[in-house]
């Protein structure tokens, strides 16, 4: 079971933290910040779809033809847990060397498209604080991992529902 939720996990790791942090790289420069996000977003349900795939994985191969529902959300939750920690390095790396201004280049467009949406000087200021908070890198790694983790939950939650709520055959007499 480790093997499955390792390879699994390091597969849909590297899918969400490989296209977060070097999609930009490949869409055109003037490509929005909250594009690459929706796209970022978009890589960890790809990413995450892989735990179906585990599930039907160690239901055919180890289960007989049935997982329950608690082994199901076992396992699609460690493989969050190592997704989600392969994806929070990957992006820690590669903000680090190829992004070193990222949350500056955020905030100035955030800052914009808050004033020109209306809002008050007392939210733009808060918000610019919040965002500040990224410098300390505890903050930056819960964050990060506040940005993954739910999307995997959820999975693996869905998925749990779909595999693990068929009875399990009994025996005819």
């Amino acid at each position: 079971m480790k093997k499955l939720i390792f390879i699994y996990g390091i597969i849909g790791g590297l899918i969400a933290g490989c296209w977060g942090t070097f999609g930009a790289h490949i869409m055109p420069k003037d490509t929005s910040i909250s594009t690459l996000i929706w796209l970022g977003y978009t890589s960890m349900i790809v990413g995450f779809a892989f735990i179906f795939v585990a599930l039907k994985n160690y239901r055919d191969n180890f289960g007989d033809g049935y997982i329950s529902f608690a082994k199901s959300l076992q396992i699609g939750l460690l493989i969050t847990l190592v997704a989600s920690t392969l994806y929070v390095t990957i992006w820690l790396v590669g903000e680090h060397l190829m992004y070193p201004h990222f949350i500056e280049k955020y905030s100035a467009q955030l800052k914009l498209q808050m004033q020109a949406g209306g809002k008050s000087a007392t939210e733009i200021s808060n918000k610019m604080d919040e965002l500040a908070r990224y410098n300390n890198p505890l903050y930056k790694i819960f964050k990060t991992y506040g940005e993954i983790v739910p999307a995997g939950v959820v999975i693996s939650l869905i998925a749990a529902l779909i595999l693990g709520l068929k009875r399990k055959p009994t025996a005819s007499a």
